[in-house]
């Protein structure tokens, strides 16, 4: 993603996995675009329904989750 804001996701209860590499064409979410490179999948899990700001800058602190970084 060219703007590098958080990506706004409703998130039903379940297992995801977080692009670290950002070269999926599923961004936030891992489609497997990685394989080939050092960079893995982050896997979270999610307990309650609702809205979340996945990182879409990949240099997050709190991965999948963004923390402000691309702002700075």
């Amino acid at each position: 993603m060219s703007n590098n804001l958080p990506i706004m996701m409703e998130l039903e209860p379940g297992t995801y996995y977080w692009c670290s590499c950002g070269k999926s064409k599923k961004l936030p979410l891992c489609d497997g675009a990685h394989k080939g490179s050092e960079r893995v999948p982050v896997e979270f899990k999610i307990t309650e329904k609702k809205k979340y700001a996945l990182c879409s800058c990949q240099r997050t602190k709190t991965p999948p989750f963004c923390d402000g970084t691309h702002a700075r």
